[in-house]
């Protein structure tokens, strides 16, 4: 029987990187969905902007990435719109500190590595069954 490790590892860590993705990509939505939302009371906090932060894997002790989300610590937008219930007494309202353009590329950039990594897992796959059809 041969010693299928090696794929079996590849295949692990591979889905590994699929749930640091997947953890990237409700993130980094969130922060899209709430780009544009204002506190509820004058002077509130506003949305802050998530990051997903995932401590390394190490190759030899394969175990599930270590992951949270921190809150970008960036100053606030802010817009002057003295009739919201948010604003200041001055008149600003202050905004999520989310840059829609940023979050979108980083957004495709995650989905494209997401694909790549469903593209290697079914590349893994299909090289199994090679090999169990090679050994049938």
């Amino acid at each position: 029987m041969p010693d299928t490790s090696a794929l079996r590892s590849a295949s692990d860590a591979l889905a590994f990187g699929r749930r640091i993705q997947g953890g990237q990509i409700r993130a980094i939505s969130e922060n899209i969905a709430n780009a544009d939302s204002t506190p509820a009371t004058p002077g509130g906090t506003p949305y802050a902007r998530k990051i997903a932060v995932f401590r390394p894997v190490d190759a030899d002790s394969p175990r599930d990435p270590v992951g949270r989300i921190v809150r970008d610590t960036s100053d606030f937008r802010r817009r002057y719109d003295p009739s919201n219930v948010a604003a200041d007494s001055r008149g600003y309202v202050r905004l999520p500190n989310v840059n829609v353009a940023v979050e979108s590329a980083d957004l495709q950039r995650v989905i494209r590595n997401y694909e790549l990594n469903l593209s290697a897992s079914a590349s893994i796959d299909a090289l199994s069954q090679a090999t169990l059809n090679l050994l049938g």
